[in-house]
């Protein structure tokens, strides 16, 4: 079994490093204090356009796209590494790659689905960074862990479709540059079969009808490089029938298309949080000192970074594993690894950047430090593209079909 990363991955790995250590990370302090001087929070920095500028100049740009008409051409397993480092700074970095969420998913739907038409009004500019997007899937009066429960309606109406609903946690939909949503609902809510009732429609954000009422706070947090996660109300929207994402009926069949992957970047990227936490986990405990001793000394403290490397590594096969399954059996091949990962890696990650914070203390918890914000979106991620109990008991069934 060979697990060294083959040639091309070693090379944008080194590059990416690079970049990491030369721009992205100097421009975090940077950024905070630009974006402190905004006129809107959901403005962008300046810093973030110069990092996404030097990022094509590097070559590191739309790294997650295995068709190589729209991005690098990467399998899954060379495109895991790169997410990983990504994730030491996932304010920053995946935006400055494009390579950050909901504009992955929205990308690889219309990749995958969109007409040409389609993919050339909204395709092309998210793939050059012109545009940003949102994907309007969940919904706050339905358990949207069930996506048959959605009730937005999308309704057939001469050469046009109707939307109307309310959604929550759209995530991009804040940003100034979000000019477009993939909305998801029912065209069919009567129907025989549960999961062909949904659809998905595009929706340019100045459709009239399209009210973006408020920011949802993430544990405190506004999320404003992603451009935050805002409730929307879709209202009476019309929309021409030609702007349908595949066919009616197939929208719950596209969702799970789009959250393979998406979920096996979300890990990749927390696999990054993870080493970002123990590396300050360690430079903490070697320059501090409490009742006499180095923290580094304390048993505590050295069991704590123990643990946290074992877990670390024990994930990380685990991640790479799935992403070779999906490149050489598919993500339906892949499912039951994909949904371990999914259990495994918030959970596990949420508690190594928690024994980071215990560890700085009062700072753990503070804007001086990425901890808090870290942890933050590691425990978001338990929700995020399926709660762990319904990964649970997905992944539970298919065990226990082997013994029926």
């Amino acid at each position: 079994m060979d697990f060294a990363f083959d040639a091309r991955t070693e090379e944008l790995r080194a590059r990416l490093l690079a970049f990491m250590d030369e721009h992205v990370y100097p421009a975090e302090a940077v950024a905070e204090e630009q974006r402190a001087a905004l006129a809107s929070p959901w403005e962008v920095p300046p810093v973030v356009e110069e990092l996404k500028a030097e990022a094509r100049r590097r070559g590191l740009w739309n790294l997650f796209l295995p068709d190589e008409r729209y991005g690098a051409g990467l399998t899954n397993l060379q495109y895991a590494p790169l997410a990983e480092i990504t994730g030491r700074s996932p304010q920053l970095a995946p935006t400055a790659l494009n390579c950050a969420a909901p504009d992955t998913g929205n990308m690889e739907v219309l990749a995958q689905f969109g007409t040409e038409e389609q993919r050339k009004r909204w395709l092309e500019p998210l793939l050059a960074g012109e545009i940003r997007s949102a994907f309007a899937m969940t919904e706050p009066d339905v358990a949207s862990s069930d996506a048959t429960n959605i009730e937005t309606r999308i309704e057939r109406d001469g050469d046009a479709y109707v939307i109307t609903g309310r959604k929550w946690y759209i995530s991009g939909a804040l940003h100034p540059d979000c000019r477009v949503f993939i909305v998801m609902g029912k065209t069919a809510p009567e129907g025989a079969d549960i999961r062909r009732q949904q659809s998905m429609v595009l929706v340019p954000r100045d459709t009239p009808g399209v009210e973006v009422r408020r920011a949802m706070r993430v544990y405190g947090y506004e999320d404003h490089y992603h451009g935050g996660h805002a409730e929307v109300v879709f209202d009476g929207v019309r929309v021409p029938a030609d702007h349908l994402v595949g066919e009616e009926g197939g929208g719950f069949a596209i969702a799970q298309a789009r959250l393979g992957p998406g979920r096996i970047h979300h890990c990749m990227r927390l696999i990054g949080m993870a080493e970002r936490a123990i590396e300050l986990m360690c430079r903490r405990a070697v320059s501090r000192t409490a009742f006499g001793k180095p923290l580094a000394t304390q048993g505590v403290v050295q069991e704590w970074i123990a643990d946290s490397r074992v877990a670390v590594e024990q994930l990380r096969l685990l991640v790479l594993k799935t992403a070779w399954l999906m490149d050489t059996v598919g993500n339906r091949g892949a499912h039951t690894e994909i949904q371990a990962i999914k259990i495994a890696t918030p959970r596990t990650v949420t508690e190594i950047i928690d024994k980071a914070v215990q560890l700085h203390g009062a700072g753990g918890v503070s804007q001086d430090f990425p901890l808090a914000e870290l942890w933050a979106a590691a425990r978001t991620l338990r929700l995020a593209d399926g709660p762990d109990e319904v990964h649970r008991r997905s992944l539970a069934r298919r065990e226990l079909k082997r013994y029926a």
